[in-house]
């Protein structure tokens, strides 16, 4: 008897994507050229990961530096440098960028449409924002070096005397151009929201992610040609002489008003989107509809009305402001945000709670960004600022914020969102061993900077006297940046190895209870995202599709108050939850 091998084609391994075919090359080839969207938004992704990786291996340099008195390996220029280079590529390559990356994956796929409405622009957009952000960067193979007067840019620091290297002069060219990759980005999103919803998808019927990401687009229709403009007017001071930003004109003070009312603005700009992702995320694992949908909308509203009317709180110690108005308007920005919170607890009371990484990431996030909302409102107060001002104290608020809404929240969409992306699932292990690094690490490195500003160590300093006290604390604090350096490992294995060999997705809906559209169609999605017209008559499409027995009652429990329920109605709500495998379509009845 002898045995047979089966054909080839039976034992083929099972892949979400199939077999690569084409010349060597041919991949490349396709990146250089695609206008996809979801192509393009892995691609965002991927480039600000990366340039997140730099931005974070230069505040390691500093905070390694910064350990214990002395000079020990950086001079500082070097440390001026870094710091410079720093808070711009985390918060221009990396956080605004990324907020236009998950846009692209998911957006058209929550409205139901088959693209966004420029593919070729969004093409450019994209390699716009690669080709300035290198240009910045070059600086540092220079060998003057990269700009090195802060990534705010105070003039006249910035100027031909006190900055003659052409590392200065790349930085605000390369920030022109990625700025208009960020403007056009912002005007794709726009356009596709409003002219390609599916029939049904009604403005109060569209996800917060949706939501959010259109109001941040108008925001930075608002900010950013600003910022453009102001980059210009700088480039042309430091060449041409025009003068425009000369102290003895008040243009020191000038640079400021037009930098912070582009850098307020610009907070918002990459918070907004990243409160739509854990909006998107509580409800899931929390097993209930979103608490507070439109109140959820109108904070976004009031939320990107108000970030325009606070941008000289940062200012206060310049003397040259009005301070009751701008800090009664910095404490009246945190109601909204305030509501968002109470949303986002009333998601979760009473909820079938899980604690996959997606809903641990998102907690992280609530409790970090409520440290920073919390000192932000000592901040808003001016006796108060003007005690820790350009201290440590700003550095932590400013990381509590920033970092805790940004990465956060950005680690978990990528868990959230990796099986539509790529079919197949992160490893569960490696995402919580990654949430408690980063969770440990970040306050470890961040919490104690409060303290050093308390006690009156100044920022962007690159050394201290040992008598000043400040050197255990900036132990303590270096000790937590190792770690939350380490944190990044398992993640980039978990990516790399899930990619490759993880769990492969053969559901629409991997989590079990996702709401929003992208939910209802397969991981990956075919290339135009849904095989039939989507069906739409909520803001939980997906859910209604996956379970049409719960239909009726979810109506039931919306529209009847729990006071004036009729006895019919009081019977619906009494009955158990079950949530079965029902197969349905789209042109099903769903009762």
């Amino acid at each position: 008897m002898t045995t047979v091998d089966k054909p080839v084609d039976q034992i083929r391994a099972v892949r979400p994507y199939p077999a690569r075919t084409g010349p060597k090359g041919s991949a490349i080839y396709r990146i250089l050229t695609t206008t996809d969207h979801r192509l393009i938004g892995n691609m965002y992704l991927v480039a600000c990961f990366a340039f997140f990786l730099m931005g974070g291996l230069m505040a390691l340099l500093m905070r390694t530096e910064l350990t214990k008195p002395g000079l020990q390996f950086l001079s500082t220029e070097q440390y001026n440098q870094l710091f410079t280079m720093h808070g711009t590529v985390m918060l221009l390559m990396y956080a605004t960028p990324v907020v236009i990356g998950f846009a692209n994956v998911v957006l058209p796929l929550q409205i139901g449409a088959p693209d966004v409405a420029f593919p070729r622009l969004n093409a450019l957009s994209f390699w716009l924002f690669v080709f300035g952000s290198t240009v910045a960067l070059g600086g540092f193979a220079l060998p003057e070096g990269a700009a090195d007067f802060g990534w705010t840019a105070y003039t006249p620091l910035t100027d031909a005397t006190h900055s003659p290297g052409p590392g200065a002069d790349m930085w605000a060219l390369g920030l022109a151009v990625s700025g208009l990759g960020t403007i056009l980005g912002a005007v794709n999103i726009i356009t596709t929201v409003v002219c390609l919803r599916a029939p049904g998808m009604t403005m109060f019927r569209m996800p917060i992610f949706t939501w959010n990401t259109l109001v941040t687009s108008v925001l930075i229709l608002l900010a950013f040609p600003l910022l453009t403009a102001a980059l210009m007017a700088l480039e042309v001071d430091r060449r041409f002489g025009a003068q425009i930003f000369n102290p003895a004109n008040g243009g020191a003070i000038l640079w400021q008003h037009l930098f912070w009312f582009f850098g307020h603005p610009e907070v918002y700009i990459i918070a907004l989107p990243f409160f739509g992702i854990v909006t998107e995320i509580f409800p899931v694992f929390s097993r209930k509809p979103i608490f507070g949908y439109t109140g959820l909308v109108y904070a976004t509203l009031a939320i990107a009305a108000l970030s325009v009317a606070v941008w000289a709180h940062h200012m206060y110690a310049t003397g040259a402001v009005l301070l009751p108005f701008f800090s009664f308007m910095t404490f009246l920005i945190a109601v909204p945000t305030g509501v968002k919170f109470f949303n986002w607890i009333g998601t979760m009371w009473k909820g079938h709670i899980t604690f996959e990484a997606p809903m641990m990431f998102s907690v992280g996030f609530l409790v970090t960004f409520l440290f920073g909302g919390l000192s932000g409102i000592i901040l808003a107060s001016p006796p108060l600022d003007f005690h820790v001002t350009d201290s440590y104290f700003v550095v932590a608020h400013f990381h509590y914020v920033l970092f805790g809404t940004i990465v956060f929240a950005t680690y978990a969409g990528i868990y959230f969102w990796f099986p539509k992306m790529t079919g197949r699932m992160l490893d569960e292990r490696l995402g919580k061993i990654h949430f408690w690094l980063t969770f440990i690490g970040f306050h470890t490195t961040f919490l104690v900077q409060h303290w050093l500003g308390a006690e009156g160590m100044p920022r962007r300093y690159a050394d201290y006297l040992g008598s000043d006290g400040f050197t255990a604390l900036n132990i303590v604090s270096t000790i937590g940046a190792a770690i939350l350096g380490l944190s990044v490992v398992p993640f980039l294995w978990n990516v790399f190895r899930s990619y490759r060999f993880g769990e492969v997705v053969t559901v629409d809906d991997p989590w079990g209870f996702g709401n929003s559209l992208e939910w209802a169609t397969s991981c990956p999605p075919p290339r135009h995202n849904f095989s039939e017209l989507p069906r739409i008559r909520s803001e939980r499409p997906a859910f209604e599709l996956h379970y049409p027995h719960m239909v009726e009652r979810m109506r039931t429990e919306a529209h009847v108050g729990a006071q004036h329920e009729s006895k019919e109605a009081e019977s619906v709500r009494r009955e158990p939850f079950t949530v079965g495998t029902h197969e349905s379509s789209w042109n099903e009845d769903p009762k």
